[in-house]
């Protein structure tokens, strides 16, 4: 590895790999929710919330509360809802999640109650478990902050120079994490540089990722500062965070589960009480540089560049530069499938809602976003994707998503190249605007 290690990083890294969830787990039973298992999860939730007792947010992490098994639609709530669709089970409420709602790791209102939402089975490592609880806990309690859950699009961040820029704040961020005294504050105050140059090549992208770290870069920060014993534990796993996450496919969606946590306790050191004073559309890396006393350099390219070689930045600009080739083949493919067609294509509707793989998009430049998996239900039904759909993306809004074409128009369900739709009453297939293609219409 040729970015310099220290003790503190291998550390680190023995720590997190203890604590980085196992993608097996013995809390999962066939034929559904375990009780009794999920009795103790909800008994672990609520002695994270009572340890955490609103410390980080001034409003208690608790509250409502369902875990959802994804083959049975199984639903175990650790309370009542309001319209009786759930019954007392022992120590735990049970019932079914109806098919219009998606399955997710997220907060959302059903059956007249806010909750927040876990996949079955959960984490086996109790540790693993506390973090997935806090990170979704803080979402249900988002909106009483004012941080709205914004979800907006970063494809700049899946370009050379978008991707480039942000492993260079990442590699600098780490450092500023292992590090102390001096060597913390000059680690990031370049993290800062190369972030600043990268808001400089796509100024019009900046409120976009902005939203994503008060989203889930709050998320991740909640996470690990809730479910971590020391404030070195969690200086540990934010610094393992960062140096795992340019493994991921994609930092579309993903880059700020990475910056979230790293920014979040560099402030809590460098300004006590940001906190408090935080509201939607700050930005965490200016409130870092107003706390060091940092200007901005302008222009920053200059000195950025000669600060990269801190981090071995000519690996980075030379890893980057032979992805955009791949990225650019990739894309190529799919415009192919996705737009030049034989398609089908669906409307989004008021309903529309849908899950995903948050590590897994691909903006397709002009176009919109690949999503390589997915579940969308709106009026017109419920479709499973596989193997890529395409959202389509016009002046910031979720336009459309196109599938290749069916494979029978007559069959029912509809079914293509890893898709299948199940279409609702009132509405059927009609022939597409091209020759080839297919759409979805109300009779």
């Amino acid at each position: 590895m040729s970015q310099k290690i220290t003790l503190k990083l291998l550390l680190a890294g023995w720590l997190c790999l203890v604590l980085l969830p196992s993608p097996g787990t013995a809390s999962h039973r066939q034929g559904g929710i375990d009780p009794q298992l999920a009795a103790t999860y909800f008994a672990e939730a609520t002695e994270l919330a009572r340890q955490e007792s609103g410390r980080l947010w001034g409003t208690s992490l608790a509250g409502p509360l369902l875990f959802v098994d994804s083959a049975t639609r199984t639903v175990a709530a650790n309370q009542a809802d309001a319209e009786g669709k759930l019954r007392k089970d022992g120590e735990i409420f049970t019932g079914t999640l109806p098919l219009d709602e998606n399955i997710a790791n997220t907060a959302f209102t059903w059956a007249g109650v806010r909750w927040t939402m876990i996949q079955w089975p959960l984490p086996e490592t109790r540790h693993n478990r506390l973090h997935l609880l806090a990170h979704e806990l803080f979402h249900r309690i988002q909106p009483e902050l004012g941080f709205q859950g914004a979800d907006p699009p970063n494809p700049h961040l899946d370009t050379e120079a978008g991707r480039t820029w942000l492993r260079l704040e990442w590699r600098a961020l780490e450092r500023a994490l292992q590090e102390r005294g001096t060597e913390r504050r000059q680690a990031a105050a370049d993290a800062l540089l190369f972030r600043r140059q990268r808001q400089v090549l796509f100024p019009q992208t900046g409120k976009n990722e902005l939203a994503q770290e008060l989203n889930e870069g709050l998320a991740e920060f909640t996470a690990i500062s809730a479910s971590s014993r020391t404030v070195n534990e969690a200086t540990a796993r934010a610094a393992y965070g960062l140096h795992q996450a340019p493994q991921k496919q994609s930092f579309v969606r993903s880059f700020a589960y990475a910056s979230g946590p790293a920014y979040g306790l560099l402030l809590d050191e460098f300004q006590p009480g940001w906190r408090k004073k935080l509201k939607t559309g700050d930005d965490l890396g200016e409130l870092l540089a107003q706390a060091l006393a940092l200007p901005k350099p302008a222009p920053p390219e200059t000195e950025a560049r000669r600060r990269t070689d801190r981090y071995d930045g000519g690996e980075v600009f030379a890893q980057e530069a032979k992805r955009e080739k791949e990225r650019a083949a990739r894309a190529a493919e799919y415009k192919a499938r996705f737009v030049d067609g034989p398609v089908l294509v669906l409307p989004t509707r008021s309903k529309f809602n849908f899950s995903f793989n948050p590590n897994e998009l691909k903006p397709l430049e002009g176009f919109g976003m690949v999503y390589p998996t997915l579940r969308a239900t709106d009026e017109w039904g419920i479709l499973e994707v596989s193997d890529g759909a395409l959202i389509r993306i016009e002046g910031g809004r979720f336009t459309g998503l196109h599938l290749p074409s069916p494979d029978s128009p007559t069959a029912m369900p509809l079914t293509g190249k890893g898709w299948k739709l199940e279409l609702q009453r009132g509405w059927k297939l009609a022939p597409g605007e091209r020759k080839g293609d297919w759409k979805v219409v109300p009779e």
